[in-house]
């Protein structure tokens, strides 16, 4: 289904949120398993030790499979914490399968905060990410909190060979032909959708 691109971002946003709000939880499901099928046998997935998942609400595709594979190939998982101050700043924190949980300022849940379990960002080797909506350069629509987007920033411009690879993660009904994107937009490396794998194309 077509998506009207001369639409706001904010339009955009809501389009699509309702779009993948509307997935039946079989189509969920389905999405899910479709995912892990996609990315446990990519090199990238096998070879990293380090990588960033996240929980997904609000109908975004389901990572705990991923997580679950992840873990029983003895990798190290991180889920994204938010710190109460200052509150724009995002950090990964480790977790494993006995973990104590907590909910963030938005009623998310996350990792309890644990200093000595967080990792610098570049230091993982992938962070696989939630998006609103995406297109094949490579772009990303978030949730507008602009959480990734800070915590990649100084990387991406500083020496992008130090940059983990970000992939998104997404249901293919979120893809448009060209999102229009903001200057602090920082680009995907990849996504990886139910049905393929979408490399970035600038």
């Amino acid at each position: 289904m077509q998506v009207n691109t001369s639409l706001s971002r904010a339009q955009l946003r809501s389009v699509l949120r309702q779009r993948r709000r509307c997935l039946s939880p079989s189509q969920q499901a389905q999405a899910a398993q479709q995912l892990y099928q996609q990315l446990v046998q990519h090199p990238l997935f096998r070879r990293a030790q380090h990588i960033a998942l996240y929980l997904a609400g609000d109908g975004e595709i389901d990572t705990q499979l991923l997580i679950r594979e992840a873990w029983r190939r003895g990798k190290h998982v991180y889920l994204p914490v938010l710190s109460s101050w200052p509150k724009t700043a995002m950090t990964f924190q480790r977790v494993r399968p006995i973990q104590q949980w907590g909910k963030n300022r938005f009623g998310i849940l996350q990792p309890r905060w644990c200093a000595a379990d967080q990792r610098a960002v570049w230091t993982l080797d992938a962070v696989f990410l939630p998006l609103v909506g995406f297109d094949s350069s490579g772009g990303r629509l978030g949730m507008g909190g602009g959480f990734y987007d800070r915590c990649f920033a100084e990387l991406h411009q500083r020496d992008a060979l130090i940059t983990p690879q970000r992939i998104g993660l997404a249901h293919e009904c979120q893809r448009v032909e060209q999102l229009p994107l903001a200057p602090w937009d920082v680009p995907l490396h990849a996504v990886v959708t139910d049905q393929q794998w979408y490399a970035a194309t600038t």
